[in-house]
């Protein structure tokens, strides 16, 4: 009788699932698919360029972080790291993985390009190919310093790009945050990705029903050149449409002085999440002028049940049509296909004439919530866990 009755099986171990991350200076979208990967798959061994040692989240935090030779030089992890872009594939390289089932990387820059174990897959989440290398080399040449890294860039750039293309064989499996990315992961590396949208907080981002909607319309950017918010501000003091401005960056100053004399423009610098939430459930509308390979902010905005103009050019621009492009509808938003003060103004004009409903709005945010990005990754993995 005992003889027939079988052994119970051994629970399964949990896979080592070991993490790499361009770098640890900031919060920002990149950082919340971190954040998800380590919630799924931590406390795990972290990998990067560069620790800067401020605690980003709870479930970072927990990770064994291991930064590169690159971490010891000076002013690495602040204002010179642009500087060391040609050192990058060198430290990158130094990089040791210890014994794990899976790596995955999360890059933007040269993360895609960190060895695995012999034997081990790598599944890598691209944001994008190197921007500095392939498609916005002029935005990392602009502001302080911008001449000397254009220099580096120039001198390194043609032996940079073969690195990049290279390396790209070091990933099993690319995921892509957009169809936009995925296009340029296949024109720059020739290999096809799979889409996975990043995880935006749609229980975070919520609509308040009690919350009257204002006049004005919204900016939630980092402050550089290449995100077109001098246009946007160009359009307010045309248009007289009233704005408030989100954000901190290079250009902070830049742009206080071009607001001073305009007063329906108002810098408010940056701003905590429950201040962003509170913005996004008041304003008439989010702007979004830039081109994005995704772009989160539309996302929280409709979470919120916040209605979004954006940018997507034309279907037979070059750069390709962006993430806005897969994220706003005409449900929830409108269009513009030029970053001029007229088009956006205009794009304004139509938002505020017939804005989109807040139901609908917050439907298509949906789509983008956590719980579906944990699901697709969570496919993945165990697909290439399986040997797939």
């Amino acid at each position: 009788m005992d003889a027939m009755i079988e052994a119970e099986p051994r629970p399964r171990e949990a896979p080592r699932v070991a993490l790499a991350h361009d770098w640890l200076v900031g919060m920002r979208g990149g950082e919340r698919v971190l954040d998800r990967l380590a919630r799924l798959y931590g406390p795990t061994d972290l990998y990067t360029l560069l620790d800067s040692g401020v605690v980003l989240t709870d479930a970072i935090a927990a990770c064994r972080v291991h930064p590169s030779a690159l971490q010891r030089f000076p002013r690495a992890t602040g204002a010179w790291r642009r500087h060391y872009l040609p050192l990058m594939p060198w430290a990158v390289g130094r990089l040791r993985v210890a014994p794990c089932d899976l790596l995955i990387s999360t890059s933007s820059a040269v993360m895609k390009s960190i060895r695995p174990p012999d034997g081990v897959p790598h599944l890598c989440y691209c944001h994008s190919p190197a921007r500095y290398l392939w498609e916005q080399s002029a935005d990392y040449a602009g502001g302080a310093g911008g001449r000397l890294r254009s220099l580096g860039l120039t001198l390194t750039g043609p032996a940079f790009r073969r690195w990049d293309r290279r390396t790209a064989g070091r990933v099993t499996r690319f995921l892509a945050n957009s169809a936009h990315t995925a296009a340029r992961i296949k024109r720059c590396y020739g290999r096809r990705a799979a889409v996975v949208h990043p995880p935006v907080r749609t229980a975070y981002f919520t609509p308040d029903p009690s919350v009257e909607r204002e006049d004005w319309l919204l900016v939630v950017s980092a402050l550089e050149p290449y995100k077109r918010v001098d246009r946007v501000i160009e359009a307010a003091r045309q248009g007289g449409f009233a704005l408030r401005i989100a954000g901190s960056g290079s250009q902070a100053e830049t742009l206080e002085k071009a607001v001073a004399n305009v007063p329906n423009v108002q810098m408010l610098g940056g701003v905590d999440d429950p201040t962003l939430r509170d913005l996004y459930r008041r304003a008439a509308g989010l702007v979004f002028p830039q081109l994005e390979d995704f772009g989160i902010v539309p996302v929280e905005a409709m979470a919120c049940g916040c209605p979004v103009a954006a940018f997507v050019p034309p279907i037979d621009d070059p750069r390709g049509r962006g993430g806005a492009a897969e994220t706003v509808t005409d449900d929830s938003g409108v269009f513009f296909d030029e970053q001029t003060p007229g088009a956006i103004a205009q794009a304004v004009t139509r938002l505020v004439a017939t804005p989109p409903r807040a139901d609908a709005c917050r439907t298509q945010a949906e789509r983008f919530a956590e719980s579906v990005f944990d699901a697709a990754v969570t496919r993945h993995v165990e697909e290439m866990l399986a040997g797939g």
